[in-house]
């Protein structure tokens, strides 16, 4: 028996339409990481980019379980001395909702090259309109 590798023109990508409203972060990360790999599909390759182009719109009403909104916090540091930032997630749901997102998934996708890869299928948008009406994406219902 031989493995089954697919070939690059058998590889099918289609866009999905995700609601983040009233949607949970961390299992909807999850779901999103899950697609963009392309772990549900029959043709799933670790080692290859198998997964489907994700639009995500209202990233703003998304909802955080337990005492998160208040506890988490996001840190980064700008490599020179003193330069360590901190925000904690209220404050960036305000100010970025879409990169609240986007840290979660990236959080769970390989890093590396076929993780950058990967995660460039990701389109995050704040309000209900995104601008990739011509893909025609298809409502996915988790």
């Amino acid at each position: 028996m031989r493995t089954f590798i697919p070939k690059k023109d058998e590889i099918e990508q289609k866009w999905w339409l995700i609601d983040a409203e009233g949607k949970v972060l961390g299992r909807l990360a999850t779901e999103i990481a899950d697609l963009i790999r392309g772990k549900k599909k029959p043709q799933f390759t670790s080692h290859l980019d198998t997964g489907d182009f994700v639009v995500v719109v209202n990233a703003e009403k998304i909802k955080v379980s337990g005492r998160k909104l208040d506890q988490k916090t996001y840190y980064s540091h700008s490599l020179y001395p003193g330069g360590l930032k901190e925000e904690k997630l209220k404050d960036l749901l305000t100010r970025k909702p879409e990169e609240v997102i986007k840290k979660a998934v990236w959080g769970m996708i390989p890093k590396g090259k076929l993780g950058r890869a990967v995660y460039k299928k990701l389109k995050v948008y704040r309000g209900p309109q995104h601008p990739h009406e011509a893909q025609n994406p298809q409502e996915y219902r988790t």
